[in-house]
């Protein structure tokens, strides 16, 4: 699954939202590789979403929102969903564009009525459109949206109904939020994912000695320190605060290169992950992060760290979550590449300059000192 485009109204900070992963023309030498669906060279898509914005704009937000989308087309169960619409007595509405096994467009568009009272939300309150079209070997993203404009809305006897008219697909995520909390060994391959933390952690943290699997619990792992261990059972760690905060998010990190290493999805979203983590280590992740995406994959990734806007990594993969000056109610998302046309154009001169107005606002840090 690939994620094309989405449009949210009404769900937490996002009204009226847009993301598209779309990009109009090929980019020759980029650091990424070919960003295109396998065998289809017109058709093109960013295969790296570099996720940027100061605090409160919406990157954790997105990821969790896209999450709930995800369940609520895949398990056709609305709770997760409607949890995150922000005015309940007002209509929300969600459309996204995705691409299934590489060779069709779908576009699943679902309004939620406002509820007139404290009651919960109905089968009856939501509606769902589905739509598809077949991407042939000449198409770009453009050429089959318009296709998709030109069909009249599916009409099906319930959401139910129209869900199931999408293939299965599946997704991986990974948030700072989620730290301290039950790490899954989710991989089809543990011995992929036990060699992947194994490596990751002894990098971020010099003191482990070793990573081992404990003889008596195939699936239990033993964080070796020189005088002491930590046991992983099934993915949790039983004493966590043990641990840096920067090794803590090597185990999320690892969890995301063992699930790429053996495609245990198509699209992914890792946020912040990274936070505790050296600059320079960070990059490292990144790149290999880079190198695991492989034809029809997608990542999606948050960071606040403006050294990896010196990656050699195409601007066009650079977006920015903003509040608008006049409404802060309203996130917009402007990617980099809408600014800088030129190949010679600094983008971190342009971050550090605020040309996409995404830094904070810290005048009321110079404050604090007066009171």
């Amino acid at each position: 699954m690939i994620l094309m485009n989405i449009k949210l109204d009404n769900f937490l900070v996002f009204n009226d939202f847009e993301l598209c992963t779309s990009y109009p023309k090929k980019i020759v030498g980029s650091g990424i590789g070919e960003e295109h669906l396998d065998g289809k060279p017109n058709f093109r898509y960013k295969k790296l979403i570099v996720l940027m914005g100061a605090n409160a704009t919406g990157k954790t937000a997105l990821g969790r929102i896209l999450m709930s989308i995800f369940s609520f087309i895949s398990k056709k169960e609305y709770s997760g969903i409607t949890n995150f619409i922000e005015d309940k007595g007002e209509r929300a509405s969600f459309v996204i564009d995705m691409v299934m096994d590489g060779s069709e467009l779908y576009r699943i568009s679902a309004m939620f009525n406002g509820l007139e009272d404290i009651g919960g939300y109905k089968s009856s309150d939501i509606f769902v459109s589905v739509k598809k079209t077949s991407i042939l070997s000449n198409d770009n993203y453009e050429r089959c949206v318009e296709r998709l404009d030109a069909m009249p809305d599916s009409e099906y006897s319930s959401y139910i109904t129209a869900l199931e008219q999408v293939p299965s697909f599946s997704w991986g995520f990974e948030y700072s939020a989620d730290t301290f909390m039950v790490y899954r060994a989710r991989m089809k391959n543990f011995e992929t994912y036990h060699k992947v933390l194994r490596e990751t952690l002894m990098t971020l943290d010099p003191r482990i000695e070793d990573v081992t699997v404990v003889e008596s619990d195939k699936e239990t792992l033993s964080i070796r320190f020189p005088n002491f261990s930590i046991l992983m059972s099934q993915g949790m760690v039983l004493t966590p605060r043990i641990l840096s905060a920067g090794t803590v998010e090597g185990i999320g990190i690892a969890e995301l290169i063992a699930a790429m290493k053996v495609r245990y999805a198509d699209f992914y979203y890792c946020d912040e992950k990274f936070s505790h983590i050296h600059s320079e280590a960070e990059k490292a992740f990144l790149s290999l992060l880079i190198d695991l995406i492989e034809p029809n994959q997608q990542l999606f990734i948050t960071t606040h760290n403006s050294d990896i806007l010196d990656m050699d990594i195409p601007k066009h993969s650079f977006a920015f979550l903003r509040r608008d000056e006049m409404d802060e109610n309203h996130i917009s998302c402007v990617f980099a590449s809408e600014f800088l046309k030129k190949n010679t154009d600094s983008l971190k001169n342009a971050v550090e300059n605020d040309v996409f107005s995404a830094s904070p606002d810290i005048s009321g840090i110079y404050k604090l000192k007066d009171i």
